[in-house]
């Protein structure tokens, strides 16, 4: 078996893949639509503030429903926010795999459950089972300060990945 050498420098990396350009540019065709969607998402995070929800974990949230959208972009964004805010370097990979993964409190697996399900909404409806899970964890104000940033970032999601519009850059 042979093995190639990781990458030391940037000349030394892989070219990036060609990924779908941008569909549509909403900042420049719809910027009051966008301004609604960034006071929901501030809504969302002062609603999370007010209810003690912590920080890292409002980007961990962020980033698991990120990943399960696909949204590159923001993957990149709350993974790096996560790290930036105090999160070690490894919960934050593993939250890709949560389930399997040791890492992690009750009530952040609740949380990371609510998640997947309010995610997945189409295909889970939010069984009873996660919602009571949740709500053994977390205060009613917790859960809906939880619902409010798990809503706002699946509509960056949604926006992000349906136009293409926002592309993550590779950090250094």
């Amino acid at each position: 078996m042979t093995t190639a050498a990781a990458p030391t420098t940037a000349s030394d990396r892989p070219a990036p893949a060609v990924v779908p350009t941008r569909r549509l540019d909403l900042d420049g065709v719809a910027p009051a639509f966008i301004r609604a969607v960034t006071a929901l998402d501030e809504a969302a995070d002062a609603e999370a503030e007010r209810a003690g929800i912590p920080d890292v974990l409002r980007h961990l949230i962020r980033l698991r429903a990120s990943q399960l959208n696909g949204c590159s972009y923001c993957v990149d964004l709350h993974s790096r926010d996560a790290v930036t805010a105090g999160e070690h370097v490894q919960r934050v990979y593993a939250v890709a795999v949560w389930p399997e993964s040791n890492f992690f409190t009750a009530r952040e697996r609740a949380a990371f459950a609510l998640t997947d399900d309010v995610t997945r909404l189409s295909e889970t409806h939010v069984p009873e089972a996660v919602w009571n899970e949740a709500s053994a964890h977390f205060s009613d104000d917790e859960l809906a300060a939880l619902l409010a940033v798990i809503v706002a970032i699946n509509a960056w999601n949604a926006l992000a990945v349906s136009t293409r519009g926002w592309r993550p850059r590779l950090q250094g």
